[in-house]
């Protein structure tokens, strides 16, 4: 069955809220990372979303993906926008597995010397 996004979204902002209730110094701390990209204006609100996008694929987050899908939707990415940034995030991670293959058959020849 697939994940209700939106369902999903509203019960992990509960519980966020609820971590936040507990360590508020914690949570308040990861807004401001958030934050301060924005702060800058160097890359448009667009632009950083299509990253984060990018980035929650590579890191598997199902909360990231939800929030920042949400985002990017609102800031005006557009479908075609947000599957180029998915074929980069698919590039890299095939990259960094072929690079980590490497270190695999590196391992590998110095076992064996």
């Amino acid at each position: 069955m697939m994940l209700d996004w939106n369902d999903y979204q509203k019960q992990l902002l509960a519980t966020i809220g609820q971590i936040a209730a507990l360590s508020p110094d914690t949570v308040r701390g990861y807004g401001l990372l958030g934050q301060a990209g924005a702060k800058t204006d160097r890359l448009d609100a667009r632009t950083r979303e299509l990253i984060a996008l990018a980035v929650a694929v590579s890191l598997r987050c199902d909360g990231c993906i939800t929030t920042h899908t949400s985002a990017a939707i609102k800031a005006g990415a557009s479908k075609e926008e947000i599957a180029e940034a998915l074929g980069v995030a698919i590039a890299v991670n095939a990259g960094a597995a072929l690079v980590y293959s490497a270190r695999v058959m590196d391992a590998f020849a110095e076992k064996t010397a």
